[in-house]
């Protein structure tokens, strides 16, 4: 890959115009910009040690802190892209949330209360899995909340972003791409594999047979909460090298973009003398 095409390799994925998104036409096994799985680990393996040496410095600055929110489909592949992506990072400065069904005391509150509970202080890279979005997808496709709940949820959660944001919480946002025949696949694998049992549910089938309903939520999300604040990316992730590869370029990217700093040394520190 050419430092012209890494440079537009964002722009290949993040939803702009937001009106015009298509998710039919999205193709899950795209693989723009790169040519095959070692490629993209080689960029992959960069990408690491531009998140380590970045993450340090956000860390040590303490001033600004990064959200990474991931959304998908059953088996879309978020807990592989946490694990492999930033597995290698240093765990102290790596805060990771899964968002199940709401418990009796989450349900006592309004829908953001759990969220903002756990967005990541300053320092910190706050990974989401699920998130508040699952309350204008899951919701909507059960009909737990009438649509008009729905459109108000859409620009509440725009306003909630931007108050995130305002107060130093940079916000990612990736929607992993599968295609229905991959998560056939990928749900079969966990059959198949006993150490994998525990993953399935046959919830799972429940959940697959409204494939287009949810096809239908995303769509309207994508085009109702991306704004160019906080745009939706959404990644091609048939292929697991390729959503690994391009997400950690765009982290990668953003951090550098946020700059963090390690703060100024105290005075004298050339005076002091390690006594033996």
């Amino acid at each position: 890959m050419t430092e012209k095409e890494t440079k537009n390799w964002e722009k290949f994925f993040r939803v702009t115009n937001s009106d015009e998104f298509d998710y039919a036409k999205f193709d899950p096994d795209a693989t723009p910009g790169l040519s095959d799985r070692e490629e993209a680990k080689a960029i992959q393996a960069v990408n690491t040690e531009r998140m380590h040496d970045l993450q340090e410095r956000l860390y040590a600055e303490n001033k600004q802190a990064l959200l990474i929110v991931l959304q998908a489909l059953d088996t879309g592949g978020k807990d592989g892209a946490i694990r492999t992506i930033f597995g290698p990072l240093n765990p102290q400065g790596v805060q990771v949330t899964s968002f199940k069904v709401p418990s009796a005391q989450e349900l006592a509150h309004d829908y953001l209360w759990r969220i903002h509970q756990h967005t990541p202080p300053k320092g910190m890279i706050g990974i989401f899995n699920r998130s508040h979005y699952e309350d204008v997808l899951v919701v909507k496709v059960h009909r737990l909340i009438d649509e008009k709940v729905v459109r108000k949820r859409y620009a509440q959660i725009n306003a909630f972003e931007d108050h995130l944001q305002e107060n130093g919480v940079k916000i990612l946002k990736f929607h992993l791409c599968i295609s229905r025949d991959e998560q056939r696949k990928r749900l079969q694998q966990r059959l198949d594999k006993p150490d994998k049992h525990w993953k399935f549910s046959r919830n799972d089938l429940a959940e697959r047979a409204r494939w287009d309903e949810y096809v239908e939520a995303y769509q309207a999300m994508l085009r109702n909460c991306s704004p160019a604040s906080a745009p939706w990316y959404v990644i091609p992730a048939n292929k697991k090298w390729y959503r690994n590869a391009i997400i950690s370029q765009i982290v990668a990217d953003t951090l550098a973009k946020m700059d963090p700093q390690f703060p100024p040394p105290e005075e004298g520190l050339d005076k002091i003398v390690i006594p033996e």
